[in-house]
């Protein structure tokens, strides 16, 4: 039996009604790459796993012939997390190295992510990876406008997968693909469809942590910030507002520590994500940090800076907080000096 990781990482696929989810999720099961990996899943007949049945261990978990196990989460989370490393420990199963969870389409994902840290036994077993959200070319922008459920599975991912774009213009997929930059400054947008797209790469493991993987100077993807309107270009009715600090002197990491605590306590829920690289104050390499509402990660220490520029960047996508204030309690706490940062840039016009 292969080793056991020490932690295993849960990745979350999310995605509204109707989005590409389950259809992503069979490609998955069909990838060698991924044979290592559990999934739980709402239902078995949903994905159609039939033809990949090898043998049914009892009735809510099945073996795949390609060596993924399927499972049905019938009640708690937190029970088919704790079955699934009860039975791999006692080598009732065959071992695994990665956990995908399915979740509804009208899902708030937080509560999913969650789970992990509020239960003690899972949080010593497992940790929390990417969040995979997928985008429907043809609807996404409708849901959108529609829905807040949408709009916040759009703004916890870590990767935004847009699907069904042979069935939407070409016109039509550029304007999701802008409008999920708008919502989420941050994830790398791939589309499902593309020959260069490989599902494996969706998934987060211990051996490529996220704060590892820097797509610019300053680790994220895009760092302008935009006001969200509808497909109509009207003011959108949602409180969401992105806005980024870039800050020249080191970070005190202590003071840090305790405002992103006291932020995470009492606002945790409108704070959708928070993501930096911070230059801490005797500290030669750069810290990734990544936040999703009151679950952080793990603090990574970086190879290197990317370029010369050694400022920290924090972005943070936030329900209905003023930005303003925010900025004013991390300069209290978390600068031991004088600071340069950016101006505000609200991206959400708040009503």
């Amino acid at each position: 039996m292969a080793d056991t990781p020490q932690f295993t990482t849960v990745n979350l696929l999310t995605g509204f009604l109707g989005s590409g989810k389950t259809t992503l999720l069979k490609r998955m099961l069909e990838d060698p790459a991924l044979s290592d990996t559990a999934v739980l899943i709402n239902e078995f007949g949903e994905v159609g796993l039939d033809h990949q049945l090898v043998e049914r261990i009892d009735e809510n978990m099945v073996l795949l012939q390609s060596g993924c196990i399927c499972c049905t989460v019938r009640g708690e989370l937190a029970d088919a997390l704790r079955d699934l490393h009860s039975r791999r420990e006692r080598g009732l199963i065959p071992s695994f190295s990665r956990v995908v969870i399915e979740s509804t389409g009208l899902a708030d994902p937080f509560p999913v992510l969650s789970t992990i840290k509020a239960d003690p036994v899972l949080r010593h077993h497992f940790r929390p990876g990417n969040v995979i959200t997928t985008v429907d070319a043809v609807n996404g922008l409708n849901q959108l406008d529609t829905y807040i459920e949408s709009n916040r599975q759009a703004a916890i991912a870590d990767r935004l997968i847009v699907t069904k774009t042979d069935l939407a213009d070409v016109q039509r997929t550029s304007d999701l693909t802008e409008r999920l930059r708008r919502i989420n400054p941050d994830a790398e947008i791939v589309e499902a469809l593309n020959e260069q797209f490989s599902v494996a790469s969706l998934l987060d493991t211990d051996a490529a942590p996220r704060g590892a993987r820097v797509q610019s100077a300053t680790g994220f993807y895009c760092e302008d910030s935009r006001e969200l309107v509808t497909a109509e270009g009207k003011a959108h009715s949602a409180q969401f507002r992105s806005f980024a600090i870039a800050v020249d002197d080191p970070i005190d990491w202590t003071g840090f520590g305790i405002w992103l605590t006291m932020l995470l306590n009492r606002h945790g829920a409108r704070v959708l994500r928070v993501k930096g690289i911070l230059n801490i104050s005797g500290e030669p390499r750069p810290v990734a940090i990544h936040g999703v509402q009151h679950l952080v990660h793990t603090p990574v220490h970086m190879e290197a800076w990317a370029s010369e520029d050694r400022r920290s960047h924090i972005v943070f996508i936030v329900d209905g907080l003023d930005a303003t204030l925010l900025r004013r309690s991390f300069e209290a706490f978390a600068l031991a000096k004088g600071t340069a940062e950016t101006p505000a840039h609200p991206r959400y016009s708040q009503n």
